[in-house]
């Protein structure tokens, strides 16, 4: 469950773990013409890089070009946080980190295991993330939107909707309520 809390007083450790606990979000190159697709996101917290396991032949290792930018989208497991994040992306095929998250189910994808002429990674630098994080809470739900029914002037307090700029090393918070 989404914690309104974290939302509002520590975004990007809450944003890291809800990427954490996916198995996939929507990646999409800009510009690229092609649609969004799911992709495996591993998050390296301390450069805040998501990298993504791919084949150098696949449509979206080949989209990306010097400067490209790319979008990932990320819905919580249990339906109540959003983010939308934004950054550079490039291909690279970076030995230590297939090291480091490699597992038994990217090797599935991959005939020659780690050394397989088609491996490589896409790396996307979080730059720009949009997150709303809406209370679970049933019970809470009912009552602001009842609430708001009663005193038109008022907006149900459902959630937070919080940028981060992670660019430059610090985060810039910008809240709003939803």
């Amino acid at each position: 469950m989404s914690s309104l809390t974290r939302a509002r007083e520590n975004p990007k450790e809450q944003l890291f773990d809800e990427i954490d606990r996916i198995h996939a979000g929507m990646l999409g190159i800009e510009g690229a013409h092609m649609h969004m697709q799911p992709m495996a996101p591993q998050l390296d917290r301390q450069a805040a890089t998501i990298w993504f396991f791919t084949k150098t032949d696949a449509e979206i290792a080949e989209a990306v070009v010097p400067g490209s930018r790319a979008h990932f989208c990320v819905v919580g497991k249990d339906h109540d946080y959003h983010a939308c994040i934004a950054g550079r992306i490039m291909v690279r095929r970076d030995p230590a980190k297939i090291d480091e998250y490699w597992s038994s189910v990217v090797e599935a994808w991959f005939d020659h295991g780690k050394d397989d002429p088609y491996l490589t990674m896409l790396a996307l630098e979080i730059e720009d993330v949009e997150i709303w994080a809406s209370t679970g809470s049933k019970l809470k739900f009912g009552w602001e939107i009842a609430k708001a029914n009663f005193n038109p002037e008022d907006e149900p307090d459902v959630g937070v909707r919080t940028h981060l700029n992670l660019t430059g090393g610090s985060a810039d918070h910008l809240r709003h309520m939803l």
